[in-house]
């Protein structure tokens, strides 16, 4: 793991942007196209507006949600709606959203059609974007999720679950760490000193579920901080 520390979250969200775009690039000059899988909630946005000035073949790009609450892209409450305000425009404008949200279908079943899509896209991911609850959940897997131990474990075949919290008003879609971690690199926001008590935590005890991503051997994990 490698902690990165900012004065200010506008210069670790930038310099996070930087690595993301230049991950990409990477995938890119190696094969015709190349997935991103990025967190919603407030952290990652000025990231996100940074990342999609990059001057990248944006069209090869596939973009992955790393959770969603099961709401229409119309809600104020829906990650797939900031990401297409944040990311989805200027240069980026012409990557692919995979949306997790459908109309007509139980969240179990769209779970499981997510998890097949999923295995569709160009592997490994370049880089996965994530943020940290002060609870220490990251996507949506949340300490007091059903399935957590599922959800948590990189060698599962799982891609894709739904998870019910009472952190949330509404079921959520996530992507498990065996998804999440099937990338090049990841990189974890965390902004204000309440979560780095959390980090701090997390690094010195395996109790927490962002423990577990630190953790993990399959993809190096850099965390970026600022107060």
């Amino acid at each position: 793991m490698e902690l990165l520390e900012f004065e200010s979250r506008d210069s670790a969200s930038l310099a996070a942007a930087s690595r993301l775009a230049a991950a990409l690039a990477r995938r890119l000059d190696a094969q015709d196209e190349a997935s991103l899988v990025v967190s919603g909630g407030t952290t990652p946005a000025d990231c996100l507006k940074a990342l999609a000035s990059a001057d990248l073949d944006w069209s090869s790009v596939h973009v992955v949600l790393s959770d969603e609450r099961w709401v229409p892209p119309s809600s104020d409450d829906s990650n797939e709606r900031m990401v297409g305000e944040t990311l989805l425009v200027d240069r980026a404008a012409g990557a692919t959203l995979l949306p997790m949200y459908a109309e007509d279908v139980d969240i179990g079943e769209r779970a499981q059609q997510l998890d097949e899509a999923i295995r569709s896209l160009p592997f490994p991911f370049a880089a996965t974007l994530l943020g940290m609850g002060a609870d220490g959940h990251f996507a949506s897997l949340f300490p007091d999720a059903e399935g957590l131990a599922d959800g948590l474990d990189p060698d599962s075949n799982v891609l894709s679950i739904a998870v019910r919290t009472a952190a949330s008003p509404h079921p959520r879609l996530s992507l498990t760490m065996a998804a999440l971690s099937r990338a090049d690199e990841v990189l974890l926001l965390a902004f204000g000193e309440d979560k780095r008590k959390v980090l701090d935590e997390a690094m010195s005890s395996g109790e927490l579920p962002v423990a577990r991503l630190l953790r993990q051997k399959r993809a190096p994990v850099s965390v970026y901080w600022a107060p």
